[in-house]
């Protein structure tokens, strides 16, 4: 399979990615994107291919990626999250198997080092349905052949991962158990805020051009969350800092999407 690694400044988080997924079976492609650090150097020393792009783009680097690579399935992986070839491996085993056009490994929160707020928060969204119902995304996803072409170049979109997902319905969508990927939250609330409405504004964003596809809109998933939530005492108090969270994101990604339709940040507290 390709593997896709689009890398903007991830020197320090880079080598642990890719010495897991050291295996000859992967064509590994990292797209150093507006980097002004060793990004490019320290692929190049872990002998895998490298692609160097002046803009900063995460859309621009999968498009590149996209480009250089050869062999399907394909692995779209960012470089702060932790998987081996292993896992990977087993989801091309699936779509090459099953009937899916898209997979993810099952994803595993990493929350030590977080904040109380932080804990409470993913408490809850460990039980929405966007978590429990063929999540693709939040760090890594596989495309089959046949479900690559259901689109052409990646739009320039906030959320790529988000826009995949709404190309298939829950059919035709997988969570590969017996792999795993590993995923550090932010640690702290700020964090959490900012990482939030880039994900609100991202989503939002895809709505207002039409590219929303089947993902479920917030009041039927909200509405869904408040019955799953009310059969469990233990998340009602995770529950108001859950719709707290949802509401200050969302005011912040009005704010940012009313300065730009390009919102470029990601979490450093979660990066070690």
């Amino acid at each position: 399979m390709s593997v896709v690694i689009p890398a903007h400044n991830e020197e320090r988080v880079l080598p642990r990615l890719l010495a897991s997924l050291a295996d000859e079976r992967l064509e590994i492609i990292v797209v150093a994107n507006g980097c002004s650090d060793a990004t490019a150097d320290v692929a190049r020393a872990a002998g895998v291919r490298v692609v160097e792009l002046a803009e900063g783009s995460k859309v621009a680097a999968l498009d590149a990626g996209d480009e250089a690579a050869s062999v399907f399935p394909r692995a779209y992986v960012d470089a702060d999250i932790e998987i081996d070839a292993a896992g990977l491996l087993a989801v091309a085993a699936r779509l090459r198997d099953g009937p899916e056009l898209v997979a993810s490994p099952g994803l595993r929160l990493d929350l030590s080092g977080a904040s109380w707020p932080v804990r409470a928060y993913y408490a809850v969204w460990e039980v929405s349905s966007f978590r429990r119902r063929g999540h693709i995304g939040s760090g890594v996803y596989v495309l089959s052949a046949e479900g690559r072409r259901r689109f052409g170049a990646f739009p320039p979109v906030i959320g790529d991962d988000r826009f995949v997902q709404g190309l298939f319905g829950h059919a035709e969508r997988a969570t590969v158990d017996d792999a795993e990927f590993v995923v550090r939250p932010p640690r702290t609330l700020r964090a959490l805020l900012a990482r939030g409405a880039r994900i609100a504004a991202g989503n939002r964003q895809l709505q207002r051009a039409g590219l929303a596809g089947h993902a479920p809109t917030r009041g039927a998933s909200l509405g869904e969350l408040v019955g799953t939530v009310a059969r469990r005492p233990a998340l009602w108090g995770p529950f108001l800092i859950y719709v707290g969270v949802q509401l200050r994101t969302a005011a912040l990604a009005d704010r940012k999407l009313r300065i730009s339709d390009e919102v470029w940040d990601r979490d450093e507290t979660s990066r070690r």
